[in-house]
């Protein structure tokens, strides 16, 4: 695990830890209004009695887990799953002993048709996120069972500070977009320094749309073309 963080606010209602590169290129986003306001509105969910996921320590687990200059391909999801035990602050991505979602499931189905992958009994995505792979939600936290209950709050000027300045302090990065507010974040992209994929988005309400997209062996292939060590997508069990 990276070395984390805190960020230092007098202003900061609540504790915020975040990986030491990470908060070198973020630092000036802390102390904006947006900001401030973003943690004082999870802390009076505290208050209130309203549990959200991921729990505290794990809403920046996506930075902990994959430091800046580590990242080679960002997988953009939406908000964390809803439910008890689900959300580990990595997209898409579940504790061992947790159920694999339907979109997850997905996901390996189009894997094993793309890479020949091999579904292991798991969703937990961490051997990705600690080669490279950044697992980001446009979104960082949910009320319980109740998904999207924090898209005002202000975590999406937060997330696309993040994919900007991946896009500008970065080269060679691989985005895929899945669905279309995550299709919508490609203008905050240099497509002329990065591959940017979109397909539509995994779950099941998409009816198989999803399927087809190649995204994991033309991720490979870029990153191959542009010296970079491809990502090994087996995930142990």
């Amino acid at each position: 695990m990276a070395k984390t963080e805190n960020i230092d606010s007098p202003r900061t209602p609540i504790e915020v830890k975040l990986e030491s590169s990470w908060k070198k290129v973020l630092s000036g986003e802390f102390q904006k209004p947006y900001f401030i306001e973003l943690v004082t509105k999870l802390k009076q969910e505290k208050e209130e009695g309203n549990t959200f996921y991921p729990p505290g320590p794990k809403i920046f687990e996506a930075f902990a887990k994959t430091p800046f200059k580590a990242v080679k391909i960002i997988v953009l999801g939406q908000d964390p799953y809803h439910n008890p035990g689900e959300a580990m602050g990595l997209s898409f991505s579940v504790p061992k002993e947790v159920r694999v979602p339907p979109s997850l499931r997905n996901i390996y189905k189009e894997m094993a048709e793309d890479i020949g992958f091999e579904a292991p009994g798991h969703g937990d995505l961490s051997d990705w996120a600690e080669q490279g792979v950044f697992l980001l939600n446009t979104i960082l936290t949910v009320r319980h069972k109740t998904p999207k209950s924090h898209q005002k709050f202000g975590w999406n000027f937060f997330t696309d500070c993040v994919i900007q300045t991946l896009s500008q302090k970065r080269e060679g990065l691989v985005f895929m977009l899945w669905g279309n507010s995550a299709k919508a974040k490609a203008e905050l992209i240099d497509e002329s320094k990065h591959l940017i994929l979109k397909a539509a988005h995994p779950s099941p309400l998409a009816r198989g749309a999803y399927f087809g997209s190649k995204h994991f062996s033309k991720a490979n292939e870029y990153l191959k073309a542009n010296g970079q060590t491809e990502i090994d997508w087996t995930i142990k069990g």
